[in-house]
């Protein structure tokens, strides 16, 4: 897992310089989110941790998504990445989470498409909810790379629009 070290660096230092914490909820990115903030420096500064709830059943019983909701859209939706941001922040008190969602691989559920929903809450409140579509032949771990990557990138910019505003 080769991150970029300077987006890394850039998400650190932004959240050490705010004073705030971040937690993750993750299930088709599977622990790259968590393993990229442990990397961070003085990640245990900021990073409170996360969690991969892969299967439906751990997302109702910990992330508190709707069981009905979540076997109607095979737990994949743009509500159901926000209802795991904004649960998971609360789990771990947190100011900032993460969470995700999606298909590494293209199956029947997701129209043989691959793509992912990624969620960031601050603060109790949604501030960017996104998908994120790739090629049906992607393989599944450079899927789980890139989504990665490209959720980091975003988190960097929407830390970049806080620290511009405070």
């Amino acid at each position: 897992m080769d991150f970029q070290k300077s987006l890394l660096e850039y998400i650190s230092q932004s959240l050490m310089t705010i004073d705030e914490t971040i937690s993750v909820a993750e299930s088709v990115t599977s622990g790259c989110l968590q393993l990229a903030f442990s990397q961070m420096p003085n990640a245990s500064m900021f990073y409170k941790g996360g969690m991969t709830a892969y299967s439906l059943s751990e997302k109702v019983r910990l992330l508190k998504v709707s069981r009905q909701e979540a076997e109607e859209c095979d737990c994949v939706s743009e509500n159901i990445a926000e209802t795991m941001a904004l649960n998971v922040a609360k789990l771990y008190e947190s100011d900032w989470s993460i969470a995700t969602t999606g298909y590494c691989t293209p199956t029947r559920n997701s129209g043989y498409k691959i793509f992912a929903y990624f969620s960031f809450s601050y603060k109790g409140e949604i501030v960017l909810t996104k998908k994120l579509e790739l090629h049906p032949k992607t393989q599944a771990l450079n899927a789980q790379m890139y989504y990665t990557e490209f959720i980091l990138g975003c988190f960097k910019s929407e830390l970049n629009r806080l620290l511009i505003l405070k």
